[in-house]
C-alpha cells in the first residue's frame, strides 16, 4: 500500500504521483493529514450549503475552508502539528454547523457523505482514515480527474480569496461557490458532462476572484506602474520577504522604518515594487535572487532574516546555514521555523522578533547588479494602448506571447528561456508569475519604446493578462479573443496555475500550450476532451512550437 498519494503539482514523481514522499519535500504524514483536512472541509460544506439556503452565512467557516484549501497547496505548509490542530478545529466547526442546521428544523439524514459525520479520537486514527479518503478513493480515473481538476482550481482560488480578505475585500458568492463545488465533488450521481461543466464553472469563478483581488490590491496600494527594480544590495542588515501577501509587506515595511534594516523581495514578491504605496519607503531596497527554487543558494548569501508569507518553501538541506533565520506566517509553515501569528481585528501582525533577529545579521552579499523593469499590469498597459495598437497595425508588433505561470526545478524548463531568446524581434512577451524568472533578465530590447517583456506581476496578477486581452479585443473590434494576435505558451507548477488555466478556458481561449508536462491528474480521456474542445496541447521543441504558435 502507498504511504501517500499526491499528484497535484507538475513535479510529481515520474509524472504519475508521489507515493513515499513528495518531490516538494512533504512527508507522507503531512500529505495524508492534508487529505483528511480536505475530506472534512467537504463534510462541513454539506452543512453550510444547506445553511445558506436558509439565508445563514457563517463567516468563520468561510474563512476556515478558504485558509484550509490554501494551506494544502504545493510548498505552502509542511508542519504536521498545524494540520492536526486544524483537523480538530474542523470537527468543532462541522458539529456546530450541523447543530445549527438541526435547530432550523432540517432533517440531515439524507447527508450520506462520511466526511460530514466521521470523528477520530487520536492522531493514529486520523492517519488511518486519511489513507482511505485521499485522491485514490475515487476509483474511476475520469471522474477522479475531473474532481481533482476542480479541487485544485478551488485551491488556487482560495489563495486569491485569502489575499483579498486580508485587505478587507470579500464576496460571499465566491465562498458559496467554493463550498458547493466541494460538495459536488462528493456526488457520485454527477455525470462526466456535469463534472466538466463544474470545471468550467470553477474557471468562471476564478475570473471573479482574480478581479476581486485586483480591486483589493489596486484599491489599497494604487495601480502598478512601470518601475525599475534594483537587484543589487545595500550596506544594512536585511529582511528578505518571499511569497505573495501584500498586506504582510505593508506591515513589515511600516514596522522596520527607521530601524536600520533594509527590506528586499524574493521571487513572487518582486512585483510589490511596482505599487506606488510602497515606493515611499526608503529602506525598501530592491529584489534579491531569483525564482523560488533557487532559495537554497539565495538565502545562504543573503545573510539576513527570511519571511515566508505564503507558499514556495523549499525544505532546507541539512547543511543549510540559513535555516535558523527563516520565519513563516499566514498559510505557510515548516516545522522548526518560528511562525508569526495571524493579525487580530484591527491590530497588525507583530514582526518584532524577526526584526530584532535581522539587526544581528550581516548585510547581504551582492550576487548581481543592475535593474529589472516591470509593472505592466492592465492599467499601465492601457496607458500605452495607443502605442500598442499602432504598433500592431503597422506590423511593428506581429504577435504577443502570453508566457505566464510558474517556474520549477526541472532542467526542461530551460525551454522557456530558449523560447524567449528565439522569439522574433517583432514579438512581445506578456507575463505574470514566477515563470518570468526564466527570461526577465534577458536583454530583449523594445519595440518603439514598448519593452518586449511586459511583466504584469505575480501569478495573483494574471487577471491583468485577461484584462489586456479583452482590451485589445475591444480596440480591434473583434468578436472572439482567439482572433487576437496572441499565442499562449504557459508553464505550470502548482494549483494557482490551475485556476489561471481554468479561467482562460472559461473565457473560451483556445490552443493553449501547457508545459513542461501535462498534469498527471488528467486522465487520457479528459486530456482528449481538452484537446478536442479547446485545442490544449503540451509543448514539444522550441523550434516546432514557435513555428506553430507564430502561424496560429
Amino acid at each position: 500500500m502507498n504511504k501517500m498519494f499526491c499528484f497535484q503539482c507538475q513535479e510529481t514523481s515520474k509524472n504519475e504521483g508521489c507515493t513515499i514522499k513528495g518531490v516538494c519535500g512533504k512527508t507522507a504524514d503531512v500529505a495524508n493529514m492534508q487529505d483528511l483536512l480536505m475530506y472534512l472541509c467537504k463534510g462541513i460544506s454539506h452543512y453550510t450549503v444547506r445553511l445558506r439556503a436558509h439565508g445563514v452565512e457563517v463567516p468563520e467557516i468561510n474563512k476556515f475552508i478558504t485558509d484550509s484549501l490554501f494551506m494544502t497547496i504545493t510548498n505552502a505548509n509542511f508542519d504536521i502539528k498545524r494540520f492536526v490542530v486544524r483537523t480538530h478545529i474542523a470537527y468543532e466547526m462541522r458539529n456546530a454547523a450541523k447543530e445549527r442546521l438541526q435547530n432550523l428544523g432540517e432533517n440531515i439524514d439524507d447527508i450520506t457523505y462520511s466526511g460530514a459525520h466521521w470523528v477520530g479520537e487520536t492522531e493514529e486514527e486520523m492517519i488511518d482514515k486519511s489513507l482511505e479518503v485521499g485522491v485514490l478513493a475515487t476509483e474511476n480515473e475520469d471522474v477522479r480527474s475531473l474532481r481533482e481538476l476542480t479541487i485544485y482550481g478551488l485551491k488556487g482560488m482560495a489563495a486569491y480569496a485569502e489575499h483579498a480578505f486580508n485587505l478587507k475585500y470579500e464576496d460571499n458568492k465566491i465562498y458559496a461557490f467554493m463550498q458547493q463545488a466541494l460538495v459536488d465533488t462528493t456526488n457520485d450521481n454527477l455525470s462526466a458532462d456535469e463534472l466538466t461543466q463544474l470545471v468550467l464553472k470553477t474557471g468562471e469563478y476564478g475570473v471573479e476572484v482574480m478581479a476581486l483581488l485586483d480591486a483589493a490590491n489596486t484599491g489599497s496600494y494604487g495601480h502598478p506602474e512601470m518601475t525599475k527594480v534594483n537587484i543589487g544590495v545595500g550596506k544594512n542588515p536585511g529582511i528578505l520577504i518571499s511569497g505573495h501577501d501584500l498586506k504582510d509587506m505593508e506591515e513589515l515595511l511600516k514596522q522596520t522604518e527607521g530601524m536600520g534594516v533594509d527590506i528586499y523581495t524574493h521571487s513572487e514578491m518582486l512585483p510589490a515594487h511596482y505599487y506606488p504605496a510602497f515606493k515611499k519607503y526608503k529602506h525598501f531596497v530592491g529584489n534579491y535572487g531569483g525564482s523560488w527554487w533557487q532559495q537554497t543558494t539565495d538565502f545562504e548569501t543573503f545573510n539576513g532574516v527570511v519571511l515566508f508569507t505564503t507558499n514556495c518553501i523549499v525544505p532546507p538541506k541539512r547543511n543549510a546555514t540559513y535555516a535558523n533565520r527563516v520565519y513563516t506566517t499566514g498559510a505557510s509553515g515548516f516545522e522548526g521555523f518560528p511562525h508569526i501569528a495571524d493579525r487580530e481585528e484591527g491590530v497588525p501582525k507583530d514582526f518584532s522578533a524577526l526584526i530584532e533577529h535581522a539587526k544581528q545579521c550581516e548585510a547581504p552579499i551582492e550576487i548581481e547588479s543592475g535593474e529589472i523593469v516591470g509593472g505592466f499590469a492592465h492599467n499601465q498597459v492601457a496607458a500605452l494602448s495607443d502605442q500598442v495598437v499602432e504598433a500592431v497595425k503597422t506590423g511593428a508588433i506581429r504577435k504577443f506571447f502570453v508566457m505566464g505561470g510558474c517556474d520549477g526545478r526541472m532542467r526542461g524548463r530551460n525551454y522557456y528561456t530558449e523560447f524567449a531568446e528565439k522569439l522574433p524581434n517583432d514579438t512581445v512577451i506578456l507575463t505574470a508569475g514566477c515563470a518570468k524568472y526564466r527570461y526577465n533578465k534577458l536583454q530583449l530590447g523594445d519595440i518603439n519604446g514598448i519593452p518586449r517583456i511586459l511583466d504584469a506581476g505575480q501569478c495573483n496578477d494574471s487577471y491583468s493578462l485577461v484584462k489586456i486581452a479583452l482590451s485589445l479585443k475591444e480596440a480591434f473590434g473583434l468578436d472572439d479573443l482567439n482572433d487576437l494576435p496572441i499565442a499562449y505558451n504557459i508553464a505550470w507548477y502548482e494549483q494557482k496555475a490551475v485556476i489561471v488555466l481554468l479561467a482562460l478556458l472559461s473565457l473560451g481561449v483556445k490552443n493553449i500550450h501547457l508545459g513542461p508536462t501535462l498534469p498527471a491528474f488528467l486522465s487520457p480521456n479528459i486530456v482528449n476532451v481538452l484537446v478536442n474542445n479547446f485545442g490544449l496541447s503540451g509543448i514539444t521543441s522550441v523550434d516546432e512550437d514557435m513555428k506553430v504558435l507564430l502561424e496560429a
